[in-house]
């Protein structure tokens, strides 16, 4: 069993060998086959538009190393560790999404993340020299102090803007670890990526490499309402980049109509006082233009008897490219032909029959409004046919509208980080959860959607999807990644014990799970224990949709000896050989290695996973690992298990002195239809 992560490069070549076989010979790629596939498509010449900077070949190497390293479970800092599907990952972060090659490959649905945003006081791990080689990076990124944790010095390099690879630095960091997780989303999957005007063309640009230009959906600009002012003016602008992976499927992003509980209240008062409808509309007008709300909910501007408010939408066509349906509409007062659009109609004219209310040519309702303009059925007249007639919308039918280009959230989640840590504030301008929840919420999410940061920082995103979750009732699942950045000895968060970013944005997260157990549950009724381990186990007796749990994992070397055949010597041959006699490094525990095993197989963290007697079972026995024990007794449980085991992982050490039980055991795993592994 292959002990590293998955390899880009081979990833990729088998790609290219699943939809062109005939272009490779003797199991190489041959390029000038590839040519001739392609003929005038390929560009050879040198001078052709492309992104380059010092070092991108060094961040293809990054990226295409394998890595041994695993994670390692820690479940004294978790909650409800057996049966939760959140997930957070301490550890450097290209190593992180090297070791989740494999078993979330294709999985996650939404990528939202907010990484350094190369301000020139940024610190962030990159090569200072773009010779380093593997071993001195993980040397430095592994620098720790006596007490066990990472060294600032070691572990970062300020990236400041005196530096000759400025922006290259910035881009060498980014590139690899936005191809890693391209390769994580699903298909349909989509990434969000926060960043200011110090990298925003840089970063679209990189972006446009990775995922392709034609999977670019917008721009989007945060208004933070409150001015920055280091360069002589108020910024007030941030920005967010969104990108899918595929555009042929069909994205939407929506986000929710907000602050119409002030226009319910106004109609409530309106029609209680039966303010005439043209008053009243001029009241709605004015509160429209004191809130300055949106055009998608200042469109609805007219009432109906019943003081409900409308709004037109236009019937024209929408692709300016194509053409829609012509037909003959007939004006319902003078009888007359109205214009048809220069496109063609929106509906179809069976449809349009439909909505207008017209049976056999004619109109079964026709109501003349209090202006003299006429309603059909869900159609708009105006007082003859020279004005194109318009579709028509209720604003209470509807709880959304397409996410808006620019949004206007005031950045106040330095004030919720407070609330949480008592008045504290251990984060320098933390994003507010408000835009997380719009972010994430625009896209169609269900139960078990996985939402990835890699760059968890504060861990408002996580916060972000625990109170969605609370508010609609579906069961989203996150993976949080954070590099354990050491906290500055004067800072308040070390002095009040913390000792890293991560260790902050756990102890967030669960005080957002607590909070949320301590809304949802009457603690005195049933009596549960609050402690850190316990509460997500009262939530599920409580409502079996609510997740409120933590599965904490670090980011660890391997617990099985690798094998280095470029550093054989005469010298240190027979050493390694005798070493390998057994291959788990001294020390390794038995969780920890099953972890390694079910992520270097392709299973998820948060599998549904049974540690029995004999061995660890997930997924209902679809895979069985057993590490400590493998004897005849043991392999007639397996075989004979229900449901049949698909895959079973063992070591070879426990074969040790018996060639004949493992020869045996691997016939009967073969007799069973068993995939049947050792290590």
């Amino acid at each position: 069993m292959n002990g590293e992560s998955l390899n880009i490069k081979d990833d990729n070549l088998n790609k290219l060998k699943a939809v062109l076989p005939e272009v490779f010979s003797e199991d190489q790629l041959d390029w000038e086959k590839l040519k001739a596939q392609f003929g005038d498509n390929i560009v050879i010449a040198n001078e052709r538009y492309t992104l380059n900077w010092a070092g991108k070949s060094d961040a293809f190497k990054a990226l295409q190393q394998p890595t041994t390293a695993t994670l390692k479970p820690a479940p004294e800092e978790s909650i409800n560790f057996d049966t939760t599907g959140n997930v957070f990952i301490e550890g450097e972060n290209l190593e992180v999404l090297k070791v989740l090659q494999k078993s979330y490959y294709g999985k996650v649905k939404c990528i939202i993340i907010d990484p350094p945003y190369n301000t020139g006081s940024d610190s962030f791990i990159y090569p200072d020299s773009f010779k380093e080689n593997k071993a001195d990076y993980e040397k430095r990124i592994g620098d720790k102090d006596e007490e066990g944790y990472l060294m600032k010095e070691g572990y970062f390099r300020k990236n400041s803007k005196d530096s000759g690879h400025f922006h290259s630095n910035w881009l060498s960091m980014m590139y690899p670890r936005l191809f890693l997780a391209k390769n994580l989303m699903r298909d349909d999957g989509v990434i969000f990526i926060h960043i200011d005007s110090n990298e925003v063309q840089n970063l679209r640009l990189v972006m446009n490499e990775i995922f392709g230009e034609e999977n670019f959906i917008e721009c989007i600009t945060w208004n933070k309402r409150v001015p920055k002012n280091d360069k002589g003016i108020g910024s007030i602008h941030e920005y967010v980049l969104i990108f899918v992976k595929n555009s042929i499927y069909k994205h939407e992003f929506t986000m929710q109509k907000n602050g119409l509980e002030e226009i319910d209240e106004l109609l409530s008062k309106l029609k209680k006082k039966e303010i005439p409808l043209p008053e009243a509309e001029d009241e709605i007008q004015k509160l429209y233009n004191k809130k300055g709300y949106d055009r998608g909910i200042t469109l609805y501007n007219s009432l109906n008897s019943e003081y409900r408010l409308w709004g037109k939408i236009n019937m024209s066509w929408p692709n300016a490219n194509t053409f829609g349906p012509r037909y003959e509409v007939k004006h319902p007062k003078s009888g007359k032909a109205v214009k048809v659009p220069d496109r063609g109609w929106r509906w179809k004219e069976d449809t349009f029959n439909t909505e207008a209310k017209i049976v056999d040519g004619k109109y079964q309702s026709i109501l003349e409004l209090h202006d003299g303009t006429f309603m059909c059925g869900r159609i708009w007249f105006d007082k003859d046919e020279n004005t194109q007639p318009s579709s028509i919308n209720y604003l209470d039918e509807l709880d959304t509208l397409l996410l808006r280009s620019i949004i206007s959230l005031k950045s106040d989640g330095g004030i919720e980080v407070e609330k949480i840590f008592e008045g504290k504030s251990y984060f320098s301008y933390p994003k507010p959860t408000s835009l997380a929840k719009t972010l994430i919420n625009s896209i169609k999410l269900s139960d078990d959607d996985i939402v990835l940061d890699f760059f968890a920082g504060s861990g408002t995103n996580a916060h972000a999807v625990l109170d969605l979750n609370s508010e609609d009732g579906i069961n989203r699942k996150f993976v949080m990644v954070q590099l354990p950045e050491p906290c500055a000895e004067d800072s308040e968060a070390f002095k009040a014990g913390f000792k890293t970013i991560s260790s902050i944005s756990q102890e967030r997260i669960r005080r957002v799970i607590k909070s949320h157990v301590q809304e949802n549950l009457k603690p005195k009724q049933l009596g549960i224990d609050l402690g850190q381990n316990t509460i997500g186990l009262a939530v599920g007796r409580e409502n079996k949709k609510s997740d409120l749990g933590l599965k904490v994992f670090k980011l660890s070397s391997s617990n099985f000896k690798i094998w280095r055949g470029n550093e054989i010597t005469e010298e240190n041959l027979t050493t390694q050989l005798d070493a390998f006699t057994n291959p788990v490094k001294e020390g390794s525990e038995t969780d920890n290695m099953f972890y390694e095993l079910l992520l270097k197989a392709g299973y998820q963290l948060t599998d549904k996973i049974e540690k029995r007697l004999l061995f660890y079972s997930v997924k209902d026995n679809e895979l069985i690992v057993a590490l400590e024990t493998m004897n005849p007794e043991v392999v007639e449980v397996i075989t004979k298990s229900l449901p049949k085991p698909k895959k079973v992982i063992t070591l070879d050490i426990l074969f040790t002195n018996n060639d004949q039980l493992k020869t045996n055991t691997v016939l009967q795993m073969k007799d069973a239809g068993i995939d049947f592994k050792t290590i």
